[in-house]
């Protein structure tokens, strides 16, 4: 168990280095710069002197080393968009509102998804069944800002209950974390409800019912515990989506999170924020299916790392 955990730890630090070096090749291979005439007009003398105080003028390959050596110190240069402001510093402060938003979403997408799931395979072909895979295919179907926009209209504009935007008062957290959440709560409802009604056919349930022991015990003990594998499959990659934040729920919502910054950075050719919000976006996702692999022992004893 721990080898496997160092060789996925390995593995990860690996994956960092490829997509750090994918990533630095892409951004430096199409054509036009961050300090372009059509982007900042600049006299040459003072382009040159702006490129040279980031390190610009140098050759591709020592950026690139330079790079790796000054983020192997946790220094992942400054933003070009808001200069005298570092990445790292950059992140902790858009990013934890992010999460905040990602995390109360993904609460209510487990919560609400395992919910509807166990309820509508435990009631098949029922109205329960029906309203919940309804309730399910429209958070699949309904893009962000469809549904944040119709949210907005009925409660903020129609019935006057909740603010349209910001991020101030919990209040304010509402319509955003409801737009969020729906599409994930559908994905777990529909891969619950699957997993449920597969494992309700398998033997070891059955004679669970023949011994009269309880729904509750039969459902949580025998059922879900069993179900739980696939579930952890399709979790695990929610995770980082929902951390790294919305373009369209923070733009509709006007909260001042991380999202907007994935689009802004490569229209504006913000290197280091390029390069920094792209490892941090690997690393969420590796450690997340790093966990998601090591939730199978606590799901299924019967698997083994060696």
């Amino acid at each position: 168990m721990g080898r496997y955990v160092v060789s996925r730890v390995a593995a990860i630090a690996g994956t960092l280095l490829i997509i750090s070096l994918l990533v630095f090749v892409l951004m430096h291979a199409i054509p036009g710069g961050p300090f372009d005439e059509d982007k900042m007009p600049l006299s040459p003398a003072s382009k040159a002197n702006i490129m040279r105080s980031f390190g610009l003028h140098r050759p591709l390959w020592q950026q690139y080393v330079l790079y790796l050596w000054n983020a192997a110190h946790l220094n992942f240069g400054v933003s070009y968009q808001r200069p005298g402001e570092s990445v790292i510093g950059l992140l902790a402060h858009v990013w934890p509102v992010t999460m905040h938003l990602g995390g109360m979403a993904l609460g209510i997408a487990l919560v609400g998804g395992l919910g509807l799931g166990v309820g509508a395979a435990l009631r098949q072909n029922t109205s329960t069944d029906y309203l919940a895979t309804g309730v399910a295919l429209f958070g699949l179907v309904a893009p962000h800002f469809v549904l944040g926009s119709l949210l907005v209209l009925l409660f903020s504009t129609l019935l006057g209950w909740l603010p349209a935007g910001g991020w101030e008062t919990p209040r304010n957290w509402i319509l955003p974390v409801l737009t969020y959440s729906l599409a994930p709560l559908g994905v777990v409802a529909r891969y619950t409800r699957v997993s449920v009604l597969e494992v309700l056919t398998a033997d070891h349930v059955r004679t669970a019912w023949a011994k009269g022991l309880s729904a509750q015990r039969v459902v949580l003990r025998h059922v879900l515990r069993n179900a739980m594998i696939p579930l952890i499959t399709i979790i695990g990659p929610l995770v980082p989506d929902l951390l790294t934040g919305s373009l369209f729920v923070e733009g509709i919502f006007r909260v001042p999170g991380l999202g907007h910054f994935f689009v802004t950075s490569v229209y504006d050719r913000d290197y280091p924020m390029i390069m920094g919000l792209a490892l941090l976006g690997t690393l969420l996702i590796s450690v997340t299916y790093l966990a998601s692999d090591l939730l199978y022992l606590l799901a299924d004893p019967r698997i083994r790392y060696v």
